[in-house]
């Protein structure tokens, strides 16, 4: 959907994941979202890279409990964002963060989360969704974050005229993944270290990479899901949280330090390396060499903001859902028609 209000549009934020393997997937989410009520930031494409339907009902459900607060006169034309999933190979197991807070039932036997995917059929066709999102959005006003392996970003730089697309509608991929300037192979890329090699290649953008050296050293705290979310006796991401392990315990926050920086880079609550460019080793390491004609730079933790950041964490991903625009155009028709 073009904007078509008047003025600035909010910013394009297409959100491409590993939901269910890290609880810093579904916090990064919680995040983006919190982003989205304070204005400026439109989440536009969820996706998921592991082959997993409770992760994308996971992540429907998500965007459901944020969609609560939409004005009543279009709830009943709201169905949450398509969520895209990669159909590659047998389905992933379950896992505790996602299968504990999609059982859970309120007195009446009903789900706490609604959500509307069930079978295969129920979700996007990743690569059409991810395609579809960047020709929706202004030149130059979208920005993608992957927070898992690269292996459907890559399926989207195959289709053709697809890397033009993505220089002209993109300003900036934030890569949760590698370690930096050199470090021990790290999941994102070692899942899949052809699609890596790829994608750090031929991406036609700018790249920043966020470590796992910046999420391992910025925790999200316990004391916050305990205490800042409880607003609402039932929370999708909270309920997450507690299944994912033992309470109470500090989070890496990988997913969360790319989506913040990509939201707002203009904030300073990083600093950067230098230009240059990274290579994908056959290990799954990632490496790091300067140069002033590179695109590429990862993120450098500055102590002094350490607290900010943390702060920013938690205000945003336990945020109250707040009343939005419609995405949809029968939306906005019904809106202009009571204007």
């Amino acid at each position: 959907m073009q904007f078509s209000g008047q003025g600035k549009p909010p910013l394009g934020v297409i959100f491409d994941s590993a939901m269910g393997v890290s609880i810093d997937s579904a916090l990064a989410l919680a995040l983006l979202y919190g982003l989205e009520g304070k204005g400026g930031v439109r989440l536009t494409s969820v996706s998921v890279s592991t082959c997993n339907l409770k992760a994308a009902a996971f992540c429907d459900a998500v965007s459901r409990f944020y969609a609560g607060a939409i004005s009543p006169e279009f709830r009943a034309f709201f169905r949450g964002l398509p969520v895209g999933l990669a159909t590659d190979g047998k389905l992933s197991d379950d896992t505790p963060m996602l299968s504990a807070p999609l059982a859970r039932k309120n007195a009446d036997g009903a789900p706490v989360y609604s959500h509307g995917i069930q079978k295969l059929n129920d979700t996007a066709e990743v690569t059409a969704l991810i395609r579809n999102a960047f020709t929706a959005q202004a030149d130059q006003n979208s920005v993608v974050i992957l927070g898992g392996p690269a292996s459907n970003l890559v399926k989207v730089l195959e289709l053709p005229g697809a890397k033009e697309l993505v220089a002209r509608k993109v300003r900036l991929l934030a890569v949760a993944g590698g370690a930096y300037p050199d470090g021990s192979p790290e999941f994102n890329i070692k899942t899949d270290v052809a699609a890596a090699k790829k994608l750090f290649a031929e991406w036609p953008t700018p790249i920043v990479a966020s470590g796992y050296e910046i999420g391992d050293a910025l925790r999200f705290p316990a004391a916050s899901i305990e205490k800042d979310f409880a607003w609402t006796p039932a929370h999708p991401v909270v309920d997450a949280y507690r299944a994912y392990k033992p309470m109470p315990y500090d989070a890496p926050t990988w997913d969360m330090a790319a989506a913040l920086y990509a939201a707002r880079p203009e904030e300073g609550y990083f600093k950067l390396s230098e230009p240059g460019t990274v290579r994908v080793l056959d290990d799954g390491r990632t490496k790091f060499t300067p140069s002033p004609e590179g695109k590429h730079r990862y993120l450098i933790l500055d102590s002094g903001q350490k607290e900010r950041i943390i702060k920013t964490y938690t205000e945003m991903a336990s945020a109250k859902p707040v009343p939005r625009a419609p995405r949809f155009r029968t939306q906005q028709k019904q809106d202009q028609k009571k204007q």
